[in-house]
């Protein structure tokens, strides 16, 4: 796997690490990466899940049915008891409807970008704003995974954790990188 190296200003990095939190965050917080590997919660990701989930899924009976159908197979990776399951299904299902909120943020920050730049001459205060904005609604999915993750871990094993973090690597292996 190819990794971009970091620029003086750290672009490449903050994309990467903005890309890897927010598509993980959705991974988990959709279904604490429910196996199947979607990955982007917030507005501005590629591949096929963002579409998926954002573009073609838009009811709450929509996106609580995949988060079901994720974790259905991440149980099954993880060989999960079903005491364990009893604890992980609220733990995602509050994630998700915490991180979801994100998503329409974004996607009116984007939209920022957009008007800006159709202006005469770009509006950069909208742009710098919009790229503020951006960031902050980052760290806030980062943080809420960075929950998510330690508030589950602590119900698994280690082994069940290790299969996890492998599993996760696997489906980060397999998503397009920006």
């Amino acid at each position: 796997m190819n990794t971009p190296v970091p620029t003086t200003d750290g672009a490449p990095f903050r994309r990467r690490l903005f890309n890897r939190y927010t598509v993980i965050a959705f991974v988990a917080g959709a279904a604490l990466a429910g196996g199947v590997g979607v990955t982007a919660l917030a507005g501005g990701m590629n591949g096929c899940s963002h579409g998926m989930m954002m573009g073609g899924m838009h009811g709450a009976a929509d996106v609580s049915a995949h988060v079901d159908h994720m974790l259905k197979h991440l149980y099954v990776e993880i060989d999960a008891t079903d005491a364990q399951k009893a604890k992980i299904d609220p733990l995602v299902k509050q994630a998700v409807s915490d991180l979801i909120p994100l998503h329409s943020q974004l996607n009116t920050a984007h939209n920022q970008v957009m008007q800006a730049m159709t202006q005469t001459p770009v509006d950069r205060a909208s742009l710098e704003a919009a790229r503020v904005e951006h960031l902050q609604l980052a760290d806030q999915a980062s943080k809420r995974f960075v929950q998510l993750i330690a508030d589950v871990g602590d119900v698994l094993t280690p082994a069940q954790r290790k299969a996890l973090s492998d599993h996760l690597e696997h489906m980060h292996g397999m998503m397009p990188h920006s």
